[in-house]
C-alpha cells in the first residue's frame, strides 16, 4: 500500500516514525494570499486527515505519480513537479483535473488517493509537504 492513514499519532510513529511524505488538507480560509499558503510558519506537520507516504516508498510514488502532480506551489512562489523535499500547495482549482488524470491513468493504489482527494473539496486545496 502507497498510502497510509493513523488514527493516532503513537501508531503513525510506530509505523515509521516521522520518514514520510503527507499529503495535507490546506486549511487555511479561501481568499488567502499564496504566499502566507506557503509560508513554513504556516504548515502543522502530522495532521490525522492526512495521507501518508513512507520515505521507502517515495521513488515509487515519484514514478507513478510524478506527472499528475506537476502544478505544485512552492515556498519560493515558482511551481512545477513534486520537490519531495519542500512544500507543495495544491489550489483548489487543480484538484478536479488531479483527479480526472488520476482516474485515466489508474497510477498504484490510486482509489484511496482519489478517495481523499474528493474530501479536499472542502478545503482550500490541499499540500504535499516532503519528507
Amino acid at each position: 500500500m502507497l498510502f497510509h492513514t493513523f488514527d493516532s499519532h503513537e501508531k503513525r510513529r510506530e509505523y515509521g516514525g516521522t520518514g514520510f511524505m503527507e499529503m495535507q488538507f490546506c486549511k487555511l480560509p479561501a481568499g488567502t494570499k499564496i504566499k502566507r499558503i506557503v509560508s513554513a510558519n504556516r504548515i502543522q506537520n502530522w495532521q490525522l486527515d492526512s495521507l501518508y507516504i513512507c520515505a521507502d516508498d517515495v521513488d515509487v510514488f515519484s514514478r507513478e505519480y510524478g506527472g499528475v502532480f506537476t502544478c505544485g506551489a512552492y515556498n519560493g512562489l515558482k511551481s512545477g513537479a513534486v520537490d519531495i523535499f519542500g512544500i507543495n500547495y495544491y489550489a483548489p482549482e487543480h484538484v478536479d483535473p488531479i483527479i480526472e488524470k488520476i482516474r485515466k491513468e489508474k497510477p498504484v493504489d490510486y482509489e484511496p488517493l482519489t478517495r481523499w482527494l474528493n474530501k479536499a473539496k472542502e478545503y482550500n486545496g490541499f499540500y504535499i509537504l516532503g519528507i
